[in-house]
């Protein structure tokens, strides 16, 4: 690469973008392998470029949209595209929903090397087709290739990136409480469960309201998994009271729990449980007064197939608090990163 004055370097081909920022607009003015005219000049001048950098071949060293392709090339993601180089950067866009996972140590590791930089949105972030996932690039307009063949060796074996993409759920939800079961009051839950599972691939196979009564719950649970249910969603009676059975009657359908409360709030009181490979919520009652609980943070990892640990629901404690915003936001805020 060869620095030239802009008056001298009329014929001669460009080997990077040049930015052009005015009235609201950023974008390349000249494209790398422009030829330089006479006419160029001016603008050039114009938008502060005294000088142009002249690719010259040099042994070991790699162009910044060469080595923007060959990261993208290091990283596929099923599931979504990289765009072509554009002002020395790839950009990665998602083709379908989906819970968007990142390697952070492999990250970390790749972003340390030097000249590489990787920016990538959060890991377990529930992404919509079109969003932009991560960009990538150098920061000079050149780097040693030795630069790029570690991160290459690093992503050996790993995947850096990853977009799970949502699958079909038949759900089943049992709503429990004495109250709404004799009809003293109205039940709520049922529009907001499904008007948050709309969302997601799948159907709901059926809606039970249940008397606080343990066989009555189990029943009806069972009912729903013979219907094909693969998904089943409780709510009431999740708190620590004596007479809260629902806790209890998931225990007596044989799902193994592996938390009851989450380090998270609003939804402190939520309980996920696993029936062989079908995941069990509790939902506390604080899903039918919020736009936003832990109920919505792990949906989106239920439909994606992530098998929920007890580690994972720890570590929803950093980031486990809800703003409260006036205007809710979310996912794009920091309930339920971790």
């Amino acid at each position: 690469m060869r620095k030239v004055r802009v008056e001298d370097a009329v014929g001669l081909t460009l080997c990077h973008d040049i930015t052009k920022m005015v009235d609201g607009f950023k974008g390349p003015a000249f494209k790398r392998g422009h030829v330089i005219r006479e006419e160029d000049i001016e603008e050039l001048l114009n938008i502060g470029k005294k000088t142009v950098f002249i690719w010259e071949e040099n042994a070991g060293e790699l162009h910044e949209e060469d080595c923007a392709l060959r990261m993208a090339a290091m990283a596929p993601v099923e599931g979504a595209h990289y765009t072509a180089p554009s002002e020395g950067k790839v950009l990665l866009i998602a083709d379908t929903d989906g819970m968007f996972r990142v390697d952070t140590e492999l990250l970390t590791d790749i972003n340390s090397i030097g000249d590489l930089t990787i920016s990538t949105l959060p890991d377990h972030f529930p992404v919509k087709k079109g969003d932009r996932l991560a960009s990538m690039r150098i920061v000079p307009l050149v780097t040693q290739e030795e630069q790029i063949i570690s991160a290459e060796k690093m992503c050996d074996g790993r995947k850096l990136l990853n977009l799970r993409t949502y699958h079909e759920r038949r759900t089943g939800v049992i709503i429990t409480g004495s109250e709404v079961y004799s009809g003293r009051i109205k039940d709520k839950f049922e529009p907001v469960v499904r008007a948050k599972l709309a969302k997601y691939p799948g159907e709901i196979v059926g809606v039970t309201i249940c008397d606080d009564d343990l066989d009555m719950i189990v029943s009806e649970a069972k009912k729903h998994l013979d219907r094909g249910a693969d998904f089943l969603i409780f709510t009431g009676g999740m708190s620590v009271d004596p007479d809260d059975i629902t806790p209890t009657a998931i225990r007596q359908l044989g799902a193994g729990i592996i938390t009851h409360g989450v380090p998270a709030q609003p939804g402190n009181m939520t309980l996920v449980a696993y029936l062989g490979d079908i995941p069990v919520l509790g939902v506390p009652g604080a899903a039918i007064s919020l736009p936003t609980t832990i109920f919505d943070v792990l949906l989106p990892q239920i439909y994606a197939g992530d098998r929920l640990t007890k580690q994972d629901l720890i570590r929803l404690g950093d980031g486990g608090l809800c703003r409260m915003c006036e205007t809710c936001h979310f996912p794009t805020c920091t309930f339920g990163r971790y």
